[in-house]
């Protein structure tokens, strides 16, 4: 049986600058793809697409589930289409955790926006990485720039830490949340507060219009009892209905708002900057513990440790401690000249 060859990068570089979406899909396939043939190709093919990256704007949703993030970014897809955009969309689902499957349904819950000529939607495994993110969504959110799009919108599971991980990644991060604070407000993480640009309560329609400005109000109040990502902007509180399509032009005009206040003051370039960084470092972090994984020794090791810690024989940190040890085999003199330059440091 043979395997399907990487595609030449060349070609699929300048089919997806010139708008393919059928290349756009192919490009991403190769991106998320694990073969190593295939990732060596994928690097050729940023490279060659980094050049045209940047132009567009970068919005994380998240929410949990139910709230209807799904129907919210349609109704705000279709809606920045009316206005003459291009908007490609990274819905990362949840894989399973057994099998690696996912349920890639975001097609079927974006009918009107899934086939439409100047959507692009793209639903993605999570494959078990840092809050349900996928590990190559920030390649996939290069190539679809490359692609010409105005507007990149990145949904999240909303479950773990993948807000966190999705706002490392973008400009702008929009939180949806439901009617009725109350104890839903007591409940709310922190971190997801601080880290909101703005907060959208979706389902303001019929019966519930009163109690999604009640809940508004008490959102208002909540925020002002923390510390934002940015000195210049204070995130708003808005009310919306994605089923009624209405406050889709308010979202975008925060949006806009805040992209032009950070633009003016440099902080979008200084962000980007910063997540660019913490990127290389992650990629730095996933490749070390690959390749400690992959040697022969660490296999073997392993599940003796694993059993260790599960029966409580050795602590986590020894059984780490003896994995880790490994490595001192191939470099055995490496720690002992690593201390005095630390002392020195420190002195």
């Amino acid at each position: 049986m043979t395997t399907s060859a990487p595609p030449p990068v060349e070609k699929l570089a300048a089919d997806v600058r010139a708008g393919s979406r059928r290349a756009l899909a192919k490009a991403i396939t190769l991106v998320e793809s694990t073969r190593s043939d295939h990732q060596q190709a994928a690097q050729r093919l940023l490279e060659l697409l980094l050049p045209h990256t940047g132009d567009a704007v970068r919005v994380g949703i998240s929410g949990v589930p139910g709230v209807g993030k799904s129907t919210f970014i349609e109704a705000f897809g279709l809606y920045l289409i009316n206005e003459g955009k291009r908007v490609a969309v990274l819905a990362v689902d949840p894989s399973s955790a057994r099998s690696g499957g996912s349920i890639l349904g975001d097609k079927t819950r974006m009918p009107r926006l899934s086939t439409a000529h100047e959507a692009f939607v793209r639903p993605s495994p999570s494959a078990g990485s840092l809050g349900g993110v996928a590990r190559r969504t920030r390649e996939a959110l290069l190539v679809c720039e490359a692609a010409g799009y105005d507007v990149v919108l990145v949904e999240t599971v909303g479950v773990g830490q993948s807000e966190f991980a999705v706002a490392s990644m973008v400009d702008f991060f929009l939180v949806l949340m439901l009617p009725g604070a109350g104890d839903e407000l007591q409940g709310i993480k922190k971190g997801i507060l601080e880290l909101a640009d703005a907060l959208a309560i979706n389902k303001a329609d019929g019966d519930n219009i009163r109690r999604a400005e009640h809940a508004a109000a008490d959102y208002r109040a909540a925020l002002r009892l923390f510390r934002h990502t940015s000195p210049n902007w204070d995130p708003p509180v808005l009310t919306v209905s994605a089923l009624e399509h209405q406050g889709m032009d308010t979202v975008w005009s925060i949006i806009a708002d805040h992209r032009a206040r950070l633009s003016a003051s440099g902080e979008i370039a200084r962000k980007r900057s910063e997540q660019q960084q913490a990127w290389f470092w992650t990629m730095i972090d996933d490749g070390l513990k690959d390749h400690f994984f992959a040697r022969e020794d660490v296999r073997r090791l392993l599940p003796e440790m694993q059993s260790a810690v599960a029966n409580r024989q050795v602590t986590p940190t020894e059984a780490a401690r003896r994995l880790l040890a490994l490595l001192d085999r191939d470099h055995p003199g490496v720690t002992h000249r690593t201390k005095p330059a630390r002392r020195a440091r420190t002195a």
